[in-house]
């Protein structure tokens, strides 16, 4: 058990680090580079020019090749093919994709001179909890408690109020990449990796009950509510898709 202590956090002095820093460290190879691209832990490095025109599209932050298929009502395989790509995962920001099949033109084909446009957050939310079927995983609620949006910049999480040392459990089952107090504002901080795309996040925990490594089932006792890095006793929760957080309420079960 990891306690709220100096001695527990003493290993982190000096090397407090942002939340985004922390998940781009503990992912596996085998995720999304647009995970990391999607939380700016990576740049993207100066190369020759990139085709542009009708039938390509630039990649943006957070783009990832399902979301661009879905954009431009293509398949996965589809762009694949066009591009040559050895690793679907290995795409990059400002990277150009062909959308459209070589030679195809704007008048043959108006998907491919479509230009892209930033779409509502909400809306893609909509979108990846329905396409996707939430990524088939079972959700629960992490604590009791009444919630709401989680505040500070950047956040788009839930706060869940409650007591002093209340239960804090695995909102899925998983593997928990992180626990510790080493990340700035988030206090006794628990991860749990889920699935090769989805992480959830708890945070400002009184006391963590699990170790990096551990497997948990959904329901488990992770942590114990607290207020560190908070002015008031809450859990901060995240869900977040392929590095970008995401409402959480969309995969939670209603009550």
């Amino acid at each position: 058990m990891v306690q709220n202590t100096e001695a527990s956090s003493s290993q982190h002095r000096g090397t407090r680090s942002s939340l985004r820093g922390a998940l781009s460290r503990i992912i596996s190879p085998a995720l999304p580079l647009a995970f990391l691209l999607a939380l700016g832990a990576c740049s993207t490095p100066s190369g020759p020019a990139q085709p542009s025109g009708p039938g390509y599209y630039t990649i943006q932050k957070g783009d990832t090749l399902s979301s661009i298929a879905r954009k431009f009502k293509r398949s996965n395989s589809e762009i694949i093919a066009w591009n040559k790509l050895s690793d679907p995962n290995d795409i990059k920001v400002d990277q150009a994709l062909r959308i459209a099949p070589d030679g195809a033109r704007a008048s043959g084909n108006p998907v491919a001179s479509r230009t892209a446009r930033p779409r509502n957050d909400d809306s893609d939310d909509a979108a990846a909890a329905a396409g996707e079927q939430k990524d088939a995983l079972d959700w629960t609620w992490p604590a009791a408690g009444q919630s709401s949006r989680g505040t500070g910049q950047g956040r788009k999480g839930i706060d869940i109020a409650g007591q002093l040392g209340q239960p804090v459990m695995a909102a899925a089952a998983g593997k928990v990449t992180y626990a510790g107090s080493g990340i700035r504002g988030y206090g006794n901080l628990v991860i749990i990796k889920h699935s090769s795309t989805m992480l959830s996040v708890y945070a400002h925990n009184k006391t963590i009950m699990v170790k990096e490594g551990q497997m948990v089932s959904k329901g488990q006792a992770i942590a114990e509510m607290g207020k560190s890095d908070s002015n008031t006793v809450k859990l901060y929760f995240e869900i977040r898709r392929q590095g970008k957080a995401v409402d959480p309420t969309r995969y939670l079960p209603s009550r």
